[in-house]
């Protein structure tokens, strides 16, 4: 066995491929795997600023990569984003993984990219624990977010890059003799939580390394990517503060400014002045119904659509909406943005060669015909796979083909005139090709349909028997639901386990308050409960008062009826999403009410679908209905994910709404 670790080679992509391929637990996972030439093409669009490689005998057996920008994100100035972190089973636990970090750290510290990104699966607790172990802290939000995963930032290169020049010799040559980042920082838990402290009105975050046997604190500025101050302590004892030099670039923070709005009918656009996304805004749709990030290509300057980099913007008014100018360097961008009849049209000169931009049709519901013929239910994995984890693996709309996606009252649809690639089922990336005058054009036609009648009530066909629901205040939810001999729920009571993305599932029905289900960086997440104690307020209600949340369960001993659950969380800023696990085999079938159409789906061929109404079918044949108490309640929908573990389903409605929610269980389905 002769391990080597070096940097990429165009040669390695058949073996990297085929190593992510042949591991369920690979990275980046993509529904059938991915090809050579798709992951060779994937770091070219990425920016890819280092791909390590691990080879036994020249075999790919681990891999590391940092990346100016994953699709999902955009790394800012002096960050990259660490990606693709993966070490074959049978070369785990021995030194390979701490070398492919060390050996991608010093890189950073070399080149001048100081902060490390990532995000890791808070559920994946091996992962997790290993990147704190390492010094990796949470800045932003401790619960994952639609994707399933939670950020987290690593500033040990820039701490070190930012001190050395004021450490004395011993310390210096400590730093030198480091072979591992495993043991440099103080441990931090295992624990979901936040590591910001808000010193004079800045968010910072603290340090404790060790240099051998000295012991260097620093305290840096989350923000702005800026240590501001350090401290080391000898072995002797003795402290002393240590100069801290400026990096070598200067970080963007947003402004805060208001977005540009323009109107045209029932359609409103509002472009962010930082970071140029544009939201368009439709009526009687709850959400932008479409999202468009500012152009991005080569040169580190990759565009994403969950998070972008904040840019130099100059936006003015035009007729039917607004010019936005980027200047960077000697690069000059000019995007001229308008909505006219409902079209939008997207203009650019100057644009990256070659560039590109993202956009998120943010219709959850309907159809959506890829532009080969084919029409499929809107959801993620659903007639299209879903190619977010390596963009390059997407579908290609053949050119001149016509994409469409039809909602309960909107239709979104464009014309692949110029390359457009489907990520999965709503998100596109489309390339920006200039025609003869230099002018880069998109076009995309927003429409409005006729809103589906309200769905009938389910046949009440209920099993014969009492009814028993089991409310716990310790565990914050329901941990048991008899309908006569029927089981309606799993719920793994008294023991904590993890459920997709979350680590602390522990019963059958909960509630919590989460984010936006359209919010752009985060969407909608997991139900991870908060650790605030719940109260009985009555047998039937559960109440927590630090969260500002109550809700009750209430239903006839007979089954007769269906079981209703009101949410009353008027200080939740969001949404409030009732959650449940029903009692199924790993593999469910489930029925939905999208858009107007009804569709049976088993949970193997999707991975999350959004629906008006859901029916579940249980482990013994019954059918578990949920549905809005009110059924005009458009801003009320039901997500359904697909888990190892069985399906998760989210019932979601904005909290100042008061939401209420009916539950059924019937003989048959919808």
């Amino acid at each position: 066995m002769t391990l080597t670790v070096r940097p990429y080679r165009p040669g390695d992509a058949a073996g990297i491929a085929a190593l992510y391929s042949r591991h369920r637990d690979g990275p980046n996972p993509v529904a059938g795997g991915i090809t050579a030439a798709q992951l060779d093409q994937e770091l070219t669009e990425r920016a890819t600023a280092l791909f390590l490689v691990a080879v036994d005998d020249e075999r790919p057996v681990g891999t590391f990569g940092l990346f100016h920008g994953t699709g999902r994100r955009t790394a800012r100035a002096g960050e990259l984003i660490a990606d693709m972190f993966f070490v074959a089973p049978a070369y785990r636990g021995g030194a390979l993984t701490g070398r492919l970090f060390t050996d991608a750290v010093e890189w950073m510290v070399r080149s001048g990219c100081l902060v490390l990104r990532l995000t890791v699966n808070p559920a994946n607790t091996t992962a997790f624990r290993l990147y704190r172990r390492v010094g990796c802290v949470c800045l932003g939000r401790t619960t994952p977010g639609e994707d399933g995963n939670i950020e987290l930032h690593n500033h040990i290169p820039l701490i070190l890059r930012s001190v050395l020049a004021d450490l004395d010799e011993h310390a210096r040559q400590a730093l030198f003799d480091l072979s591992s980042f495993a043991g440099v920082t103080d441990l931090r838990d295992g624990e979901l939580g936040s590591d910001v402290e808000l010193v004079d009105g800045v968010r910072t975050v603290s340090y404790v390394l060790h240099l051998g046997e000295h012991r260097l604190t620093a305290t840096v500025d989350a923000d702005r990517g800026l240590v501001r101050s350090a401290r080391l302590t000898s072995p002797d004892g003795a402290a002393r503060a240590v100069g801290v030099e400026a990096p070598p670039y200067r970080v963007r923070t947003t402004t805060g400014r208001p977005p540009h709005r323009f109107t045209s009918g029932d359609l409103s656009g509002e472009l962010d002045p930082d970071d140029g996304t544009l939201r368009v805004l439709a009526a009687g749709h709850h959400g932008p119904l479409l999202v468009s990030s500012w152009p991005g290509g080569p040169a580190g300057r990759p565009a994403s659509w969950r998070e972008a980099e904040p840019r130099d913007l100059t936006v003015r008014r035009v007729p039917h909406g607004v010019r936005v100018t980027e200047r960077r360097d000697d690069a000059e961008v000019t995007g001229t943005l308008t909505l006219r009849d409902g079209v939008l049209c997207q203009e650019f000169t100057g644009a990256p060669r070659p560039g590109h931009l993202f956009q998120t049709v943010g219709l959850r519901q309907g159809v959506v015909a890829p532009g080969d013929g084919s029409r499929h239910p809107i959801g993620l994995g659903l007639g299209v796979r879903d190619a977010s984890e390596i963009v390059a693996a997407g579908h290609r709309v053949p050119v001149g083909g016509r994409t469409a996606w039809h909602g309960p009252s909107w239709s979104v649809e464009l014309s692949a005139d110029t390359p457009v690639r489907l990520v999965h089922a709503t998100l596109l990336r489309r390339t920006l090709v200039p025609g003869p005058d230099g002018v880069a054009r998109l076009r995309t036609a927003l429409t409005p349909r006729t809103s589906p009648a309200p769905l009938a009530p389910p046949v009440l066909a209920p099993p014969p028997g009492p009814r028993r629901i089991h409310l716990d205040a310790g565990t914050g939810g329901v941990t048991s639901w008899r309908e006569g001999s029927v089981r309606v729920l799993r719920c793994p009571h008294p023991r904590t386990r993890t459920l997709g993305s979350n680590p602390q599932w522990r019963a059958g029905m909960w509630v919590t308050a989460e984010t936006h289900r359209s919010d752009r960086a985060h969407g909608l997440g997991w139900g991870v409960p908060s650790p605030a104690p719940w109260h009985n307020g009555s047998p039937s209600e559960l109440d927590c008062p630090d969260e500002g949340i109550a809700w009750q369960v209430s239903g006839p001993e007979g089954p007769g009826t269906p079981v209703r659950v009101d949410i009353r969380a008027p200080g939740a800023p969001e949404e409030t999403v009732l959650w449940l696990t029903p009692h199924t085999p790993r593999t469910a079938t489930v029925a939905v009410a999208s858009g107007g159409g009804r569709h049976e789906l088993s949970t193997d061929g999707f991975r999350q679908v959004w629906a008006d109404a859901v029916a579940v079918r249980l482990t013994d044949g019954h059918w578990l209905h949920c549905r809005p108490a009110d059924p005009t309640a458009a801003t009320a929908e039901i997500v359904v994910r697909a888990t190892p573990a069985g399906p998760l389903v989210g019932c979601a409605a904005p909290a100042r709404s008061g939401p209420a929610w009916l539950l059924t269980v019937s003989e048959h389905g919808l």
